[in-house]
């Protein structure tokens, strides 16, 4: 069997559960034809670089298959016939990267330097709220 990593885009209106009911749905039909899916992995709402059937936003979400490529065709028929699915994409791997994806890793990252630098929803703490520095100018 060979070895995929199979990325989607969900509509951004839906609800986190659903979402990963989408996931499980991948899922079995990839069980049901012999494969297995290695991993999944959610990325959560992301921005799109442009509109894509009137959504700027997008939840990503990508599973990591050992399976037949009969088994990746029907899943990408399934995601292209699911009107919850914008775009998919599947590419096949050499061999499935060890530990969280790069992705999940940035997002580590991020959390990490926002609470180094002890931010709080975008709040500067190097500046005063915009109400202050209005009221010393009057």
């Amino acid at each position: 069997m060979a070895l995929y990593e199979h990325t989607f885009l969900a509509r951004q209106d839906l609800a986190q559960a659903q979402v990963d009911a989408l996931a499980e749905a991948a899922t079995k039909i990839v069980e049901d034809k012999g494969g297995k899916v290695v991993k999944t992995e959610t990325w959560g709402l992301r921005s799109l670089a442009y509109r894509i059937a009137k959504n700027r936003k997008a939840h990503y979400v990508m599973l990591e298959i050992d399976a037949p490529g009969d088994t990746v065709a029907e899943l990408e028929r399934q995601a292209g016939i699911n009107e919850d699915i914008i775009r998919y994409m599947t590419v096949k791997v050499d061999e499935h990267e060890a530990g969280p994806t790069v992705m999940m890793r940035k997002q580590e990252r991020d959390r990490e330097r926002r609470a180094d630098r002890g931010e709080r929803g975008g709040d500067r703490p190097d500046r005063a709220p915009r109400r202050d520095r209005e009221e010393e100018a009057a």
